[in-house]
């Protein structure tokens, strides 16, 4: 079958990423996959094997998502936002998917409420009309208003077969952080988390014995970085490792740079072998967005985590609170961020340490294949 799969990362990369592994899940089990990508850029996440098509990039304004720029930081006018919506309507048409599946939308991305909807209704006017089905990760921003959860609901029921849920129900239930009615309940389809196979040892043992610390693929975290540099002065018989993301890495590293002196601290760009470091690292200090998460959780790294809140944002802090109870997992607030709360977390997490493997479902893109098989042969 084809499998048509629709994403947009505006800040960090863990909407890619997560599509990334679904569609290579796809692949492997033998089908045709087009992901439309409508974000900035990521190279240093994995595409190999897949055909990419690349819509005209959009990114926030820092953690305003209700203002969308363009690659080079200019305010997207009209005509740059209809390209982006005709390229969608022309994607879906010309390739004619068995399986369309759009990621959050409609539970988030309601700035790009307008594409994704030109989309559906492209998709439903095909014949025949691809199964069409929603991808969500296991928490989501809770819905700000009635009005909001009144909506999502209706585009479920007027466009969508089913809903993929990227979690294991034992640990995380959609009703955490979103409502679930009686009419959505029926559509839910419980997946597993979406994580690609456990990363072996690194070949050159890259991280061996040292706090690694990262904030994912965007241009956030800056605060976690300069309190992990004066904590590495603290804790002084390992090196740190920070990892920086985003468009302005570079700038961002020179910055830092600037304040390490004589702490025991490398600073480089974000690095696409990151879960292998893992395996080696003394302990890990990060937030929690959902594929980070996961890779701590299969890694059973000593782990500090500090939730994303920027913008009034709670998805990290609920699935941080969630996972707390896991031995060598503790949480640091933003609010409570110094270096000494962070050494001492730190510190803590290594004598708990290393945490056994997790019985949790991370098999979550292979069901989700399956699941959408059995959808659309029930269709037939």
């Amino acid at each position: 079958m084809k499998v048509m799969i629709a994403v947009t990362h505006l800040l960090g990369t863990g909407h890619l990423s997560r599509a990334l592994t679904l569609g290579r899940a796809f692949r492997d089990a033998g089908h045709t996959v087009l992901l439309v990508s409508g974000g900035t850029p990521a190279p240093q996440l994995n595409h190999d094997g897949l055909d990419l098509f690349g819509l005209p990039p959009l990114r926030s304004d820092g953690t305003d998502f209700s203002r969308l720029l363009t690659e080079s930081g200019e305010a997207a006018d009209e005509t740059h936002l209809q390209a982006r919506i005709t390229a969608l309507q022309t994607a879906v048409t010309q390739f004619a998917p068995d399986v369309l599946i759009t990621e959050l939308y409609p539970f988030g991305r309601r700035v790009l409420a307008r594409e994704f909807q030109a989309l559906l209704q492209a998709a439903h006017a095909l014949a025949p009309r691809p199964l069409v089905l929603s991808s969500i990760r296991d928490i989501l921003a809770p819905p700000s208003k009635p009005s909001r959860v009144e909506q999502t609901q209706a585009m479920v029921t007027d466009f969508y077969d089913g809903v993929l849920v990227h979690s294991d129900p034992l640990s995380t239930k959609l009703e955490t952080s979103w409502p679930v009615s009686e009419a959505l309940a029926q559509k839910l389809h419980y997946t597993g988390y979406v994580a690609p196979p456990p990363a072996g040892s690194h070949p050159s043992q890259a991280g061996d014995g040292e706090v690694l610390v990262s904030a994912g693929g965007g241009s956030v975290g800056a605060p976690i970085f300069r309190a992990a540099i004066e904590a590495a002065r603290k804790i002084t018989n390992m090196r740190w490792r920070l990892l920086v993301g985003g468009r302005d890495a570079n700038a961002r590293i020179a910055e830092l740079r600037a304040h390490v002196s004589d702490a025991p601290v490398e600073i480089e760009p974000a690095r696409p072998d990151f879960r292998q470091m893992l395996n080696h690292a003394a302990a890990s200090v990060s937030m929690c967005g959902y594929n980070t998460a996961l890779d701590l959780l299969q890694s059973g790294v000593p782990t500090v985590l500090i939730p994303f809140d920027d913008g009034k944002e709670v998805e990290q802090g609920l699935r941080a609170r969630s996972l707390a109870s896991l031995p060598a997992i503790e949480v640091l607030e933003s609010g409570d961020l110094t270096p000494d709360a962070l050494a001492h977390l730190v510190e803590r997490a290594i004598a708990a340490g290393p945490r056994a493997g997790s019985d949790l479902n991370f098999d979550g893109a292979a069901q989700s294949v399956t699941i959408a098989e059995k959808l659309l042969e029930a269709r037939r």
